[in-house]
């Protein structure tokens, strides 16, 4: 089975809409956070490869809305590596509280140089991603 990793997120006040609910867009920053989590977590500093000229940006992103989080309340990012291409890596992450299902989500990355052209990712960072898989 695929190594997954996991982000507690408490639940703040400028997450949400003027009714205490998550606003929708607010999601995409804790997904965020969950793959920067899950890369640091695997010793892949996404802020010293940009000093490299190296970047991750997000090239396609699905998401399915179950239901809300509301203020207050504690999340878990959900993530985990789904498959690694020559420059892109795929990612299935959902955001749960209490074991239901809030969002589920699938974010392909692609590696990019400093001119956004697409690169290989590089072995190291593939061959972290692949012990997952």
């Amino acid at each position: 089975m695929a190594k997954e990793s996991i982000l507690e997120k408490k639940i703040y006040y400028h997450d949400t809409d003027a009714g205490g609910v998550v606003y929708y867009a607010n999601y995409l920053r804790h997904l965020e956070e969950g793959r920067t989590e899950y890369c640091s977590a695997r010793g892949i500093d996404i802020g010293k490869l940009a000093l490299e000229g190296i970047y991750f940006v997000v090239a396609h992103l699905e998401v399915d809305y179950k239901t809300s989080a509301r203020y207050g309340q504690t999340v878990k990012v959900n993530t985990r590596i789904e498959k690694i291409g020559r420059s892109s890596a795929h990612f299935v992450q959902t955001i749960t509280r209490d074991d239901k299902l809030l969002i589920a989500s699938r974010i392909t990355w692609v590696c990019v140089n400093t001119g956004f052209k697409p690169v290989s990712i590089p072995d190291g960072i593939k061959q972290s991603f692949a012990k997952d898989q």
